[in-house]
């Protein structure tokens, strides 16, 4: 059953639609398509599996495709220059769409594009993993990656739609799964007990694919985020503990070389990290470390941080985020399960106390 949720930004509002065989759905995709051109922006994997259907649903649409080469590696402002050739060879217009099918690479890149292509052309969300449905696909952050940081280089440009089709997921490896299930306990720590009460009881059948779960999952994740975005779209506040883990984990991602660590492995291992240093401060319990501990391990999830990277790098990368200011680190840390608040009012040396114990020896 198709579970329909809004995100309300006034005239910019859009629907998120969640459920199984929904892909072929022409009428979720014409109510926002103001012209007759769309291009397809998807990678080598997802492509041929589900470009044919999206062209079937638009048959009436003078459509294109662009397959990029999957990985994050690929998420750079060369690659992103490869979309605006195929824009401008083929003469979109002011009224032409993009329809972003794919994982979150495929989303920001697509969406990143939309927004800059004639200073604006309208797109679409077509996430087709896990991570995506949860995520990325949802709330407007577009960017590439640059080598000095993560997702540096963007912008904040809402989608006309998203269409989530749960189907898609059975395709995904294992790995890709848990990496999604990541952002899924994510929502749990920093703002819903409840959820995350639920997540521990059934991490098992989520990772059964079990369609029910997937979907309870999926609607749940998006309802949190669509509540926080239409508070704060761009991060000037509330918005910003939706990062709980990612400082640690984008330090990760580059420290290690984009792709070697999934997203959701490196954010995985930073809401431990986040975890550990809470309870260094008084913040949690242990308890509570040992509860998000053992739902990232649960999870097939990596808890622990590279050995790799130094305590140094990890501080330098670290400081490479956008939520810093004036070279100061600030982190997202939990205050219970279910809460959480932005601080750089922390210490530094049980930061590194945190840096050297939640690494791999």
């Amino acid at each position: 059953m198709r579970v329909d949720l809004e995100v309300e930004l006034k005239d910019r509002s859009y629907p998120i639609h969640v459920g199984p065989n929904i892909l072929d759905d022409s009428a979720l995709y014409t109510p926002h398509l103001k012209g007759r051109q769309v291009l397809i922006v998807t990678d080598e994997n997802v492509g041929p599996r589900y470009g044919e259907r999206i062209r079937a649903a638009l048959s009436d649409y003078d459509i294109h495709t662009i397959a990029l080469p999957a990985g994050e590696h690929t998420k750079t402002l060369s690659t992103l220059q490869s979309i605006f050739d195929v824009l401008l060879e083929q003469r979109f217009n002011r009224a032409a769409s993009i329809i972003a099918l794919g994982g979150g690479v495929v989303g920001d890149m697509a969406g990143f594009a939309a927004a800059c292509y004639q200073r604006g052309i309208d797109f679409i969300q077509i996430p087709t993993t896990l991570l995506a449905q949860v995520d990325s696909s949802v709330g407007g952050k577009t960017a590439v990656n640059h080598p000095l940081g993560k997702n540096m280089i963007g912008a904040f440009y809402q989608p006309k739609s998203v269409i989530a089709d749960t189907t898609t997921l059975d395709t995904l490896s294992d790995r890709e799964l848990s990496a999604g299930l990541a952002e899924v306990i994510k929502y749990g720590v920093l703002w819903d007990g409840e959820f995350f009460d639920w997540l521990e009881s059934n991490m098992a059948v989520l990772l059964k694919r079990d369609a029910a779960a997937l979907t309870y999952a999926i609607r749940r994740s998006c309802e949190i985020k669509a509540l926080i975005v239409a508070r704060d779209e761009r991060e000037r506040d509330e918005r910003a503990l939706l990062n709980l883990g990612h400082t640690f984990g984008h330090a990760i991602e580059a420290g290690m070389g984009y792709g070697a660590w999934l997203h959701g492995e490196a954010v995985a291992a930073g809401m431990h990290m986040a975890a550990d240093l809470a309870q260094r401060m008084g913040w949690i319990s242990q308890g509570d470390v040992g509860r998000v501990r053992a739902l990232i391990e649960a999870a097939d999830l990596p808890y622990l941080a590279p050995a790799e990277i130094d305590e140094q790098t990890f501080l330098s990368l670290m400081a490479v985020d956008k939520k810093a200011v004036d070279g100061g680190i600030r982190l997202v840390l939990p205050t219970a399960i279910g809460a959480t608040t932005l601080t750089a009012d922390f210490d530094a040396n049980l930061l590194r106390e945190t840096l050297a114990s939640c690494r791999t020896q």
